[in-house]
């Protein structure tokens, strides 16, 4: 069995970019890897579990958010090396743009603090290059997709079904 850390296989994981108002939603991640650092809040999809069904359940433990997924912005690796050059974490992930449609904000399960970050806002949250370039084509996605971002539209629409393993 494969371990996240030195893994002999990679890890399915999601992110998401959850827009509202001209903003997106980061965590500041409690573990490595990027512990201490803010980007998307995202987790690792559990067997049998589809990818959507772990959008919506990473992002309402991890944020305490209930998110509706949109299109997916991108599929990539993050590869994590070791001073040594060994693979020490390697992750596929697939980040979705989303939006909030219920639920509280809190930093829970795997974040330390959370934040709401208009885009001229994110250059202080040292980011990396790839988390910044993500969330520039989620927002583009986000008004392709023509979302409004006022409160009574969001009340208006309905919450995501709970999604079991597998549906």
């Amino acid at each position: 069995m494969s371990t996240r850390e030195y893994p002999d296989r990679p890890f399915v994981g999601v992110g998401a970019v959850i827009v509202e108002g001209g903003r997106v939603l980061l965590v500041k991640r409690r573990f490595e890897p990027l512990a201490g650092q803010w980007s998307l809040p995202g987790g690792a999809v559990d067997v049998g579990e589809t990818l959507e069904a772990c959008v919506i359940r990473e992002m309402r433990e991890e944020t305490g958010l209930d998110v509706m997924p949109g299109p997916v912005i991108e599929v990539f690796d993050r590869i994590t090396h070791d001073a040594d050059g060994r693979v020490q974490y390697h992750y596929v992930l697939v980040d979705y743009v989303c939006r909030p449609v219920g639920g509280r904000l809190a930093a829970a399960s795997d974040a330390a603090d959370v934040a709401w970050a208009a885009p001229g806002e994110l250059p202080s949250f040292k980011l990396t290059e790839k988390a910044t370039a993500v969330i520039a084509r989620g927002f583009a996605l986000a008004a392709a997709e023509g979302w409004a971002d006022g409160p009574a539209q969001r009340a208006a629409e309905r919450s995501p079904a709970p999604l079991r393993k597998g549906e």
